[in-house]
């Protein structure tokens, strides 16, 4: 797994539109059965943590706890994200394959 790779297609995903990010954004929006895959940063709180955890089991989303708040906003040219949603689709498959053992 190359970090950079993974970066370079969350970027991807952010320009193609298909990133949703913020805790507040993913909660409010809900329709988690529509994410490919659920990142969340390293360094986000264990609350935090649980919660995404819990809602990704429940409606059958991949889950995966990578890198830090600060690159993760980075990647996507936003200021630092505790977590993010990657529509289903390509984009998401792709960054799934990328990240692989790093499943939470």
């Amino acid at each position: 797994m190359s970090e950079k790779e993974i970066f370079n297609y969350l970027g991807l995903a952010q320009k193609a539109r298909v990133i949703t990010s913020g805790v507040n954004t993913l909660i409010y929006k809900g329709n988690f059965h529509k994410y490919g895959i659920i990142i969340i940063a390293g360094n986000a709180p264990e609350t935090v943590k649980r919660k995404f955890k819990k809602k990704a089991e429940s409606n059958n989303v991949c889950f995966y706890s990578f890198s830090d708040k600060v690159q993760l906003g980075q990647s996507i040219g936003k200021s630092p994200i505790t977590v993010l949603a990657i529509d289903q689709g390509k984009l998401a498959e792709k960054i799934k394959e990328l990240i692989g053992g790093d499943r939470s």
